[in-house]
């Protein structure tokens, strides 16, 4: 089972105006152009790599490919756990001219200090789904949580009437 249409379709709802997906990472790449194909939105990538210092430190330098400036981002993973990469994306792109910023991902695992980090960051949103537990401590204002029920209750009636189950993800 996958929540990526249900994730895709409410942010579609979302009509975000002038937008694109940015993969937070070189890792998330291949998963953020699905999402964005399924946006019908551009793809940009964060770019992280750690440069030597001529004292033989090391520095950790971002850079992104694709146009953000001036576009409003979602960023597309599959879980938050501790969000420092997600917002560490995130001022990134505020850095660079990006407008409003949403993050989104399947999990929401958001280990201390996840909730924390989520909420002084730059995001206008951030959209997970309920596939763990979220104790009302760890909730905040700018979340938005969306239910798996209606798709595990669909992947349930599927398999009781012999209906396939794959081509519920294949639409």
């Amino acid at each position: 089972m996958t929540a990526f249409y249900l994730l895709s379709d409410y942010m579609r709802e979302k009509d975000i105006p002038n937008g694109v997906v940015v993969a937070g990472d070189i890792g998330a790449t291949k998963r953020s152009r699905n999402f964005a194909q399924a946006l019908n939105l551009p793809l940009a990538v964060i770019e992280k790599r750690r440069v030597q210092q001529p004292d033989g430190s090391s520095a950790r330098v971002l850079n992104v490919i694709g146009e953000v400036e001036g576009k409003n981002c979602v960023i597309f993973d599959d879980e938050i756990d501790t969000a420092g990469t997600m917002v560490e994306a995130m001022t990134y792109l505020k850095e660079v001219g990006a407008g409003d910023i949403y993050a989104c991902a399947t999990h929401g695992v958001l280990s201390d200090p996840a909730t924390q980090r989520l909420r002084e960051s730059p995001a206008k949103e951030v959209v997970i789904t309920n596939t763990i537990d979220l104790p009302p401590h760890k909730q905040f204002d700018k979340l938005h949580c969306l239910s798996v029920a209606p798709l595990i209750a669909e992947v349930i009636r599927r398999i009781h009437l012999g209906i396939s189950v794959g081509e519920l993800f294949n639409e």
